[in-house]
């Protein structure tokens, strides 16, 4: 089991890690909380108007975030026919973004919640490490909590395709990207197991 999801029973799943595992995983999802930004004030005077309020309609300036919420109409990579059709395109995303993106931050965020709760449940062993065991439901939040990490972290790297991952193996000790490749790598074994468990 160290180092990856396995099935147990009911559905939920478990991993082995030590406490630096612990650690690293705890302070990327404190960091990926940061990054995202606090959700609506507990104390608002009306919790439905908070719920109906627009989002923002302009794609953030942050790449990690841009990467996290990207615009929901139009291929980056195909240039529009015309700057009409260009121009639909900003105005279909920016509607879009505007109805859905606050309900996106607050499920990024819940996720990202999730695994810091249940890394802080853990019950550290004298051997310096903990099983963690998820049920269904928090197996669920920790693939997308380990998906949104991973492009986070792909985004700072600049991971673009396949390609770029492969030159990351080549990757010589002493760049000072490689603490960052290595848990770009690793969580990525992490997501790959943990798919694996839920699957039917």
């Amino acid at each position: 089991m160290p180092g990856t999801f396995e099935p147990i029973p009911g559905g939920g799943a478990a991993v082995a890690l030590d406490d630096v595992e612990i650690s690293i995983i705890r302070s990327l999802a404190v960091q990926l909380l940061e990054l995202i930004g606090p959700g609506p004030a507990e104390d608002a005077a009306d919790p439905l108007a908070e719920l109906f309020a627009d989002g923002p309609s302009e794609p953030p300036a942050d790449p990690v975030l841009r990467r996290l919420f990207p615009d929901a109409y139009g291929d980056p990579e195909q240039a529009p026919a015309s700057p009409a059709e260009a121009q639909e395109r900003q105005a279909h995303s920016a509607e879009f973004r505007r109805y859905t993106e606050n309900d996106l931050r607050a499920g990024k965020r819940e996720n990202a919640l999730a695994v810091i709760r249940t890394l802080d449940a853990l019950n550290a062993s004298d051997a310096g490490g903990a099983v963690l065991k998820l049920s269904p439901e928090e197996s669920r939040w920790w693939l997308g909590a380990l998906n949104d990490l991973r492009l986070a972290i792909g985004a700072r790297l600049e991971i673009t395709d396949e390609d770029d991952t492969e030159l990351l193996y080549r990757l010589p000790d002493q760049d000072p990207r490689k603490p960052m490749v290595m848990a770009y790598l690793w969580l990525g074994g992490l997501q790959e197991t943990l798919v694996t468990t839920l699957m039917p």
